[in-house]
């Protein structure tokens, strides 16, 4: 594995591959994203805040660290970004970087503009200035239609965002948009709906239920203290989303796509499932903290994913009854 800064430990003069550029490879569509280029032949090339200290556990964990290429890069900061895609001059770059809590983005709201929006667009004109021929994929979020209703929203349905996160996200999308209108770039954008695997961290609400009702299943005398179960999400496996980014950039033309399963249920049946799993009633192990409660959230969000399904051939396969029993699993064996 490759530390620091480019050009003096790594050799970037391999020509014979496609490589690509990964920002956020620590996280969990990072290092997925990571493990299936690499198995399709790809060099890659990982970015994070500081590539040494950093300890990559989630590469580490799909047995890929010594595979991937790691530099340091301040998403937030051009000449960083533009230093890293002029020394790696990558065939494609995955802006997968900035704060991924909805959550987390009312505490942050600064931090987290800045980590999508100025990170996007910091890579958007690097490309620019250094080979615009580099296609990009950005990661937008399902959160940017708000509240949307029962009707199954598509590419055309207008964004209503309801946290930090989702402006930025919805920031970052026409950034997108308005660069590959304006400059001809291959620049798309993923409209990621909830994906979840067993690499999530425990901030995220699906990942602390399958731990919590592991913990109880194994004799933890405790509660599970959640917020509001009346919220509707599309929630898959993000080893699958990871399929959907790679194969938005090998198109003809660059568009965007829902990513998503077409399948909404409620955060109750989430918690339902998970402890049924270990053979709980969940109504006996948890408890309603009012602060737990999102300043403001969107209460119902579906998803039709039919332009992915026809024009990618991308479709997801693991549903969400089989995605909590994977995590469920993992969390069994993971005490």
């Amino acid at each position: 594995m490759h530390h620091g800064e480019p050009g003096i430990a790594v050799n970037w003069a391999s020509k014979h591959m496609k490589r690509a550029l990964i920002c956020g490879v620590g996280g969990q569509d990072g290092a997925y994203l990571a493990k299936l280029l690499l198995a399709k032949g790809y060099e890659v090339v990982g970015t994070s805040r500081d590539a040494d200290t950093t300890p990559f556990t989630n590469l580490e964990r799909l047995g890929i660290l010594e595979h991937v290429s790691t530099v340091s890069m301040r998403i937030d900061d051009y000449h960083s970004v533009q230093s890293i895609v002029s020394s790696t001059k990558p065939d494609e770059i995955y802006n997968l970087a900035g704060q991924s809590s909805v959550g987390l983005s009312f505490d942050h709201p600064v931090e987290t503009m800045e980590g999508i929006v100025c990170g996007t667009m910091n890579l958007l004109e690097s490309i620019r200035a250094v080979e615009s021929s580099i296609r990009i994929f950005n990661a937008g979020s399902g959160e940017c239609f708000g509240e949307a209703g029962q009707i199954p929203v598509t590419e055309s349905s207008p964004f209503h965002p309801h946290s930090p996160y989702a402006v930025a996200k919805t920031a970052a999308h026409n950034l997108v948009k308005t660069y590959r209108e304006a400059y001809g770039m291959f620049a798309c954008t993923g409209i990621l709906f909830n994906h979840e695997s067993p690499l999530r961290s425990k901030r995220f609400v699906t990942k602390k239920i399958v731990c919590a009702a592991a913990d109880i299943f194994a004799g933890q005398n405790t509660k599970l203290q959640l917020g509001n179960l009346d919220v509707y999400r599309d929630w898959g496996w993000a080893e699958e989303y990871v399929e959907a980014m790679w194969l938005m950039l090998q198109q003809e033309a660059a568009d965007d796509y829902i990513i998503a399963t077409g399948k909404t249920v409620s955060l109750e049946y989430f918690v339902e499932k998970a402890f049924a799993y270990f053979n709980l009633n969940w109504k006996d192990h948890t408890e309603i903290d009012a602060a737990h409660f999102r300043l403001s959230d969107a209460q119902y969000i579906s998803a039709n994913p039919e332009k992915a399904n026809k024009q990618l051939m991308w479709r997801s396969t693991v549903g969400v009854e089989e995605v909590i029993n994977r995590l469920c699993k993992d969390a069994s064996e993971a005490r």
